[in-house]
């Protein structure tokens, strides 16, 4: 199968992950569940999904499979992954998330949860031996899907009430706030919370077709979009998230968007935390930014819990974690004017994007004031697409070939300083600007990150970073 799992979750092309192969990862992930311990003999299952084409049916095989080796699937329908998480661990069960994300519709993914949370990669390893045994001897087959238990209603009351005591109810009264609905199931849920907070909604984009929006990397298309929809409806902001919902997209009342690591950075000091876990993507002057504490790592949520897991074992307290592409993580509980927000170490975009609403009224600002009062280095980030993993691989091992190579790579650009090798490469320069050159974990893409000076530096450095990306391509593709 060629199947794999990358920063989050299993990922693959949707008509490879159909049918048997679903029911094969499903079976594996329970017999995982049932051999740690992690789920009894006949327990509950929890089972979410997007609005991909192709996830129903993936959800409804992986159902099947589930029951016919003595669980009780729940069908938690097109909700968003934290909710389902918040869900589920709340009931002390495991659970599992059709989806892929912001990638194309034509690939999909599963992204699986212990009863305590995201599983780790020490699960995954065993999820994929479990896997290719069920493949090669278990005559594991796909049964007529059939109804489940319907727990969509539950499930979205539940993580409602657990955002709805961040915010007053009249403390967005006079915001005129734009949802970018597309097909992102955290739309609905969005605009019932807002609306309740007192915000004027303006709904905008929704579709009934899916619509890949990278919170991350946001297409010029994409920001046309939010631009024109800021002007014409003069708006405090628009907010939105990634496929799944556990990614935020938050825009300013001009409709630029604020960078993920910056709405990380904002929602920290807004828990007052004591320790944040961030990859090394994230922006450069966080450490600078906030009175806590910061551990950097390679880039993915599964790398995030485990060093948020390092400060919890050291005795910390008030930890938490965010990745450049906002996706926000709690591991411990922390209480906001008396109201206790248990852990939800699973990424999360309700909680950054309340956050962000929050301080702009508490400090009576707009959110280009608020975003240029943190003064962090001009950055930016987007990726090639249709880059062929081969052709990643390639590139990365020429860049780590030896420093002479390297030079010779980035010559076209300026002189090498420095260079980290955490997560792909980060190279700076002399003249203290940052280009970062890493494979993307779950699609075949190369991304590109930069730093520098100002803006229009960060724009100029991100297009000649993408343009050396292409043209390596078109020389060894």
């Amino acid at each position: 199968m060629s199947l794999k799992f990358g920063t989050s979750g299993l990922r693959g092309l949707s008509v490879d992950l159909t049918g048997r192969p679903s029911a094969i990862y499903a079976v594996a992930f329970g017999r995982h569940m049932l051999e740690t311990g992690a789920a009894a003999p006949g327990g509950r299952i929890l089972i979410g999904r997007d609005f991909r084409p192709s996830s129903p049916d993936i959800a409804a095989t992986a159902a099947a499979a589930l029951e016919k080796i003595g669980f009780r699937p729940v069908d938690c329908g097109t909700v968003p992954t934290p909710a389902l998480a918040f869900r589920a661990m709340a009931e002390g069960v495991p659970c599992l998330m059709v989806t892929g994300s912001h990638i194309p519709a034509d690939r999909n993914g599963i992204k699986f949860y212990r009863p305590d949370g995201e599983i780790d990669k020490r699960d995954e390893e065993a999820i994929t031996r479990l896997a290719a045994l069920a493949e090669a001897d278990d005559p594991v087959t796909v049964s007529r899907p059939r109804a489940f238990p319907d727990e969509t209603e539950a499930t979205r009351l539940a993580f409602l009430e657990r955002n709805r005591g961040l915010l007053r109810p009249d403390s967005l009264s006079g915001f005129r706030i734009g949802i970018y609905q597309h097909s992102t199931v955290a739309r609905d849920m969005f605009a019932d919370l807002l609306q309740e907070c007192g915000a004027e909604i303006v709904p905008l984009g929704r579709s009934d077709h899916f619509i890949p929006v990278d919170t991350e990397a946001v297409s010029p298309e994409t920001l046309g979009l939010l631009t024109e929809w800021a002007r014409a409806n003069r708006l405090a902001a628009i907010v939105s998230a990634d496929g799944d919902g556990d990614r935020p997209l938050v825009a300013d009342e001009t409709g630029t968007p604020l960078r993920g690591d910056l709405l990380g950075l904002i929602t920290a000091r807004f828990l007052k935390a004591r320790v944040v876990v961030t990859p090394v993507t994230s922006n450069s002057g966080i450490e600078a930014a906030g009175d806590f504490a910061t551990l950097r790592t390679r880039v993915g949520s599964p790398y995030v819990i485990a060093g948020m897991a390092e400060a919890l074992g050291a005795g910390e307290t008030s930890v938490m974690g965010f990745e450049a592409n906002g996706g926000l993580l709690t591991a411990s509980p922390f209480t906001l004017d008396g109201v206790t927000l248990s852990a939800l170490p699973t990424r999360d975009c309700f909680l950054p994007t309340i956050a962000v609403l929050s301080e702009a009224v508490r400090t009576q600002q707009t959110l280009s004031g608020l975003a240029a009062a943190y003064r962090l280095p001009f950055a930016h980030a987007d990726r090639v697409e249709s880059f062929p993993l081969e052709t990643s691989a390639r590139l990365m091992a020429n860049l780590r070939s030896g420093p002479a190579h390297l030079a010779a790579f980035l010559a076209p650009i300026g002189t090498v300083a420095s260079v980290s090798d955490i997560d792909g490469l980060r190279v700076t320069l002399s003249n203290g600007s940052i280009i970062h050159f890493r494979p993307s974990g779950n699609a075949p893409e190369m991304r590109c990150y930069v730093e520098a000076e100002d803006e229009e530096a960060a724009k100029t450095l991100l297009a000649q970073g993408l343009r050396l990306i292409r043209d390596f391509g078109q020389t060894h593709g």
